[in-house]
């Protein structure tokens, strides 16, 4: 599903990725471990194309996406990859139903079907009865769910989560963890996670650990 090959990235003379190379299959759940600094994040975001590296190649289905053009490469993003952040940047003004359905709606599909794959998703999260809710209505646990609801709405070939549950409490970590195998079990998508948390990352098919730009 994934291919990462001697990926390097540096930010003026700060040289943070020193050539990762990485496959990853389909249906796979991989956690990503190291101390802070390490270059997790912006490994992360280099798979989810939210940023180019230097140099090196990644290939998702064996698309090279980093020769497509930069509009190419939005498309490719909202249909194939799913995004999850520690902070859950849900819109305030927009009821949990709402949120889940933007990216379906930039993605040009039918609103008919985005609602009702919106509500398909809240059900299935257990958030049946907070469709009209706003996230200052929600708990923290309730706000992550809704993240991840929006996350699957054009139903992603890839989850990506930078600590996904960093800001929630014991029961609700737990719940978090618990869903993304849930979700892989269920839609058969492959999923990354940056973690500090080590029960997640123990619970992973693999857990790799990067120091210095590297994986060790």
């Amino acid at each position: 599903m994934i291919v990462s090959k001697n990926i390097t990235k540096s930010f003026g003379s700060l040289k943070v990725l020193k050539g990762i190379s990485l496959t990853v299959e389909k249906g796979e759940v991989i956690s990503i471990v190291g101390p802070s600094g390490a270059g997790k994040s912006t490994f992360l975001q280099i798979l989810g194309t939210l940023s180019r590296p230097d140099s090196g190649e990644i290939l998702i289905e064996s698309a090279s996406v980093f020769s497509f053009s930069s509009d190419k490469i939005a498309v490719f993003r909202n249909r194939h990859i799913g995004f999850v952040f520690q902070f859950h940047h849900l819109l305030p003004e927009f009821t949990a139903l709402e949120n889940v359905c933007i990216p379906g709606y930039i993605a040009k599909n039918s609103k008919q079907k985005v609602v009702e794959r919106a509500k398909e998703l809240l059900s299935f999260l257990n958030l049946s009865d907070r469709l009209t809710h706003k996230p200052e209505e929600l708990s923290g646990g309730e706000q992550q769910r809704v993240a991840v609801a929006r996350a699957l709405i054009n139903s992603p070939d890839i989850i990506l989560a930078d600590e996904p549950s960093g800001n929630l409490d014991t029961q609700n970590r737990t719940e978090l963890h618990k869903l993304f195998f849930k979700l892989r079990d269920e839609f058969g998508q492959t999923i990354v996670i940056v973690t500090h948390d080590d029960s997640l990352a123990g619970m992973s098919d693999r857990k790799l650990t990067m120091i210095d730009g590297i994986i060790q």
